[in-house]
């Protein structure tokens, strides 16, 4: 989905339908019942803004109508539960709404003023998610007591409910996209390590996939703590664990890491012949085919991670390598292989193109072959 698109799912017409959910919510005859004045205006106020903005702009005026009651905004979410139209994307800034108001009684309280406020809102947190994921919110209570927040969602690591069970990874990844960094998270990698280790083996994809992203976002920043992990869950592994650490060490074997290539299998050699363009020069907007020739050489079957790297030319023209994946292939002694991929030099939101000279090379477990030279026209 586009951006824009995206921008577009937090809309006047979906803020209409919550302040309606929020006004139909009849709370106890000892609370007061809000207007919703800021809830109500706030959808006008959307045109043209970028999606997290949009979703500041809503949380904010549900606060501004409870009047930064953390109690009174218990209430209307726990009633407006019971309907099952409070779903989808209403639910991004009711999460932090319901964080911010949670952090904020708990830091201001001390045990006097909203007494539980933090674990109280982590636990709308988990009721919530299955309706939206609440990853966003979590990052809130992350950055305001991180130990504290992964003590209370590890013990989400056993809910029936595979919503919550992934919430309790992806809301604590390293760099989880569009979210709050959460400093803690880098300086004290092993905090969420009991998170993953008891979800690595979970019966839902779902939660695996997280796992596998999860561990990946750790590796950016900590490799061999990462290689420990995938090390200890090929070990004692389920059917999905392979395919799992597979996914978690992309990054790492697209790096070379020595650790992720031998705990993956990819341990041999081959001789390379590569790599073969099927040009010298190409026009923005073309493509270019990248051949690759491979013979085991040895005396043993070997496993390869084959994979190509564009140099691609900068605006001053020094050149910045990109890592695309080609193949994995297991060759019998004497076997020889032939690969074959196209890579587009298409214009794209997220690569800007130079006219000038390129390179490809090939890299095979981790080690670099080759550097094939060609003309990248304007």
């Amino acid at each position: 989905m586009l951006m824009g698109a995206m921008d577009e799912m937090i809309n006047p017409n979906l803020v209409a339908k919550l302040h309606g959910i929020f006004d139909a919510s009849h709370l106890p005859s000892t609370r007061r019942h809000p207007e919703w004045p800021a809830l109500k205006k706030s959808g006008r106020a959307l045109q043209n803004r970028p999606l997290r903005a949009r979703v500041d702009t809503v949380r904010d005026a549900i606060i501004e109508d409870v009047e930064h009651d953390f109690d009174l905004l218990t209430d209307v979410v726990d009633r407006s539960l019971q309907q099952d139209r409070f779903k989808g994307w209403m639910i991004w800034p009711v999460t932090e709404a319901v964080a911010q108001l949670a952090v904020d009684a708990a830091a201001a309280g001390t045990d006097q003023a909203a007494p539980g406020a933090f674990e109280a809102g982590l636990e709308l947190m988990r009721r919530l998610t299955s309706r939206l994921s609440a990853e966003f919110a979590l990052r809130i209570f992350l950055n305001a007591d991180a130990a504290r927040t992964i003590d209370v969602v590890t013990s989400w690591c056993s809910d029936p409910d595979e919503h919550v069970r992934r919430l309790t990874s992806e809301g604590t990844r390293s760099y989880l996209p569009w979210a709050r960094q959460v400093t803690e998270l880098h300086l004290h990698p092993t905090l969420t390590v009991p998170i993953i280790d008891a979800l690595y083996r979970d019966d839902s994809t779902y939660v695996r996939r997280s796992v596998a992203n999860h561990l990946n976002d750790l590796s950016r920043g900590h490799p061999e703590l990462a290689v420990e992990i995938g090390k200890r869950w090929l070990a004692a592994p389920d059917p999905n664990t392979e395919a799992l650490v597979k996914k978690a060490f992309r990054t790492l074997i697209k790096a070379g890491d020595p650790g992720a290539l031998t705990a993956m299998g990819f341990d041999g050699d081959a001789e390379v012949t590569g790599p073969l363009l099927d040009r010298r020069s190409l026009r923005v907007g073309e493509d270019l085919e990248v051949r690759a020739i491979l013979t085991n050489t040895g005396s043993a079957r070997t496993r390869l991670a084959v994979d190509f790297v564009v140099n691609y030319r900068k605006a001053r023209g020094q050149t910045a390598p990109k890592v695309f994946k080609m193949a994995t292939v297991n060759l019998d002694p004497g076997e020889t292989t032939e690969l074959a991929k196209r890579r587009s030099f298409a214009l794209t939101t997220t690569r800007a193109l130079y006219p000038g000279a390129h390179s490809i090379e090939l890299q095979v477990n981790g080690r670099r072959h080759g550097a094939a030279e060609f003309e990248l026209l304007g």
